[in-house]
């Protein structure tokens, strides 16, 4: 009985969390147009942009919101408030045991979430209201330095405010780091934010972004987190309304605000559930993408100018190769089911 209380628990967020974002999303989408929140820019005149990319990609999507990715941080935002409420406000056991936002479980996340969502929205609104041509290179260690900074600061929290400053090893236990984990919390934060590179075709990063946060939902449940397990059923579904508006033909994209969110609040997850290590086996088709890239510049570099790939992130690559973007999207998507299935029985095993 009480396995089926925290099913219910975990559905009913998720279930709701879809509903307000499908009611919210169709006036935020008329807002987004209406401001005219895209890109002012084509990309073929940013620099590093090669021929091949230029080939295979048109300015078609030059008119479409930037900022799509709004809809899964107001959507978590409003099911928290929502349920946190109706628990604060009616005398009931029932009503209570819905709220999953608690202090040693969702505050840190939550906050992360924002915090995040905040910074990328900056940056998608100064993106889109340059008319002129920007420094690439400057822009992405601005970011780096944004990612540095929030990581800096959660850190601080797991070690300072709740005592968590160790790494959770499969099959071995804890690890003890002390101040080290600080560190080990930035390196594996950029790591997973440089995967936010997978946001470049309809559909992808949304799909790819799901089971990820489902396989975490159940890692979560299992070791009776439930909170963090109702969390990331919230994203996950608001995730979902995303994808309703960023099939082909896009009606929105992520943008920073969406991407910078959702790695940053990926990378506190693992922590908090003890399955950092398994996150790469979990989100492996973001990983593949982003060491594609590494291999790229490497090679590059060091081989005489000389390409791996035709492009990179890889999945344009397959674009160039002549795949559809649907079967790109399809691809990745049930890839990324199947690795987050193994990376799900590899935590519980462990």
């Amino acid at each position: 009985m009480i396995v089926s209380i925290n099913a219910i628990k975990i559905l009913l967020p998720f279930v709701l969390s879809f509903i307000v974002g499908f009611i919210i999303a169709k006036p935020l989408l008329r807002f987004f147009i209406k401001r005219r929140l895209w890109r002012k820019r084509s990309r073929n005149e940013a620099d590093l942009i090669s021929d091949d990319f230029k080939k295979i990609h048109t300015d078609d999507d030059l008119s479409t919101p930037r900022v799509g990715g709004s809809i899964v941080w107001l959507t978590t935002t409003i099911v928290i408030i929502f349920l946190y409420g109706l628990a604060s406000f009616i005398d009931s056991n029932t009503l209570r045991s819905f709220n999953f936002l608690s202090r040693a479980q969702t505050l840190i996340p939550l906050g992360a979430l924002l915090f995040a969502a905040m910074l990328g929205l900056g940056d998608d609104l100064l993106t889109i209201k340059s008319a002129i041509k920007s420094d690439s290179l400057k822009n992405r260690r601005i970011k780096i330095g944004l990612v540095i900074l929030i990581s800096l600061l959660i850190a601080l929290w797991f070690v300072f405010k709740i005592d968590h400053a160790y790494l959770y090893v499969p099959f071995l236990g804890e690890v003890q780091l002390g101040l080290m984990f600080i560190p080990l919390f930035i390196l594996v934060t950029l790591a997973v934010f440089s995967t936010s590179v997978i946001d470049g075709v309809d559909g992808l990063a949304g799909s790819v972004m799901v089971p990820i946060f489902a396989a975490y939902s159940i890692i979560a449940y299992v070791q009776a987190q439930i909170d963090i397990s109702a969390f990331c059923a919230v994203i996950a579904g608001s995730l979902l309304v995303f994808l309703w508006y960023n099939v082909p033909p896009a009606k929105w994209y992520m943008g920073e605000t969406g991407m910078l969110a959702l790695t940053v609040v990926l990378s506190v997850i693992a922590f908090l559930t003890d399955a950092v290590l398994p996150l790469v086996v979990i989100a492996f088709p973001m990983v593949m993408t982003s060491f594609s890239v590494i291999v790229q510049i490497m090679s590059y570099k060091y081989r005489n100018k000389k390409k791996v790939f035709l492009i990179t992130p890889i999945h344009h690559h397959f674009e160039a190769r002549g795949w559809s973007r649907s079967a790109i999207t399809m691809r990745y998507q049930i890839l990324s089911i199947i690795c987050a299935s193994l990376g799900t029985i590899i935590t519980l095993i462990s």
